[in-house]
């Protein structure tokens, strides 16, 4: 019902700004056919008209944009307040089970991995809550830290392996050419925070079975470039800049149903930018896989490097 709300507060503005400007544009030719003889006041008139017009497309552009932003920050809410109250309703449970009835070791066992497995959501969920307010407010200003991609991205590589429960040839990482070891300067746990990221969305947006290549290579001798290759469900021509914007989610019915914030992406845009870099999204479209291309600049050590 809120939606459709929405959606009939942003046709509304649309369709008043079109009219006011195809108002204004017939009032103005009006009068300057009226008034031709007076080029003064013409060219007066023809002034305020453009500020008029200005006016009237900034107002509907604000008015489209803010009705967009509420429709984003909603959705952003309804998935945040879905992360939360399911790993607590299920702790609940299974900790009501527990104190009301006599179970077997075993299943006693089991329902204490499920409930730190609804923990490790639930921390999951508030931590990227907490990182996007921290790095969305301010730049970063700590100690950078020459770090080394490929073995970071082999580490985040390892953990997803292990979060997900996936076979450990689900997501490959090739070796660099020539076994170059290639540098970034950077914060290290924002890098990680990222490459997880990237990660978990490429696992998460496979619903039919997880095929994801990694490879981290050198691009114009400046700049190192880590790529992240799935087979899932792709991206929309139309979404492939918008999904790095906060709280965007990707308006295919096909991902409906798939769980998240919008903030993931978010997160790897910024940390990427603030350590001069860059992220891109590039996809066939839906069912032909994405690969996701982050850039950072490649660290070259000098004699004033700072530590690793």
């Amino acid at each position: 019902m809120n939606l459709t709300r929405r959606r009939g507060s942003k046709a509304f503005f649309i369709t008043l700004g079109v009219c006011l400007t195809a108002l204004a544009i017939t009032l103005n030719i009006t009068w300057i056919h009226n008034n031709s003889r007076r080029l003064a006041i013409d060219l007066l008139g023809v002034l305020l008209f453009s500020i008029l017009i200005a006016g009237v497309v900034l107002n509907t552009v604000f008015l489209v944009r803010e009705i967009r932003r509420n429709e984003r920050q909603d959705s952003f809410l309804n998935a945040v307040t879905h992360e939360l109250k399911t790993p607590i309703a299920s702790i609940r449970l299974y900790l009501d089970t527990l104190g009301r009835r006599q179970v077997d070791e075993e299943q006693r066992q089991r329902f204490y991995a499920i409930m730190r497995e609804d923990t490790d959501r639930l921390l999951g969920t508030v931590e990227t809550v907490l990182k996007a307010g921290e790095l969305g407010q301010r730049q970063r200003a700590d100690q950078r830290n020459r770090i080394e991609l490929h073995p970071l991205l082999a580490n985040c590589i390892s953990t997803v392996i292990n979060r997900h429960h996936l076979a450990p040839d689900a997501i490959s990482l090739a070796p660099v050419p020539g076994d170059v070891r290639l540098y970034v300067l950077g914060n290290l746990e924002d890098l990680r925070t990222a490459i997880l990221n990237l990660l978990d969305n490429a696992v998460k947006y496979s619903p039919n079975g997880v095929n994801i290549e990694c490879r981290v290579g050198i691009e114009r001798y400046t700049w190192v470039v880590l790529s992240i290759t799935d087979s899932g469900l792709g991206i929309a021509s139309r979404d492939l800049n918008r999904i790095f914007k906060r709280f965007y989610r990707a308006s295919s019915n096909d991902l409906v149903k798939i769980k998240g914030t919008g903030l993931g992406l978010f997160l790897v845009r910024t940390i990427a930018r603030q350590h001069g870099g860059s992220i891109r999204a590039l996809s066939e479209g839906p069912g032909k896989g994405s690969t996701m291309l982050l850039k950072l600049p490649l660290y070259i050590p000098s004699e004033t490097s700072p530590p690793s």
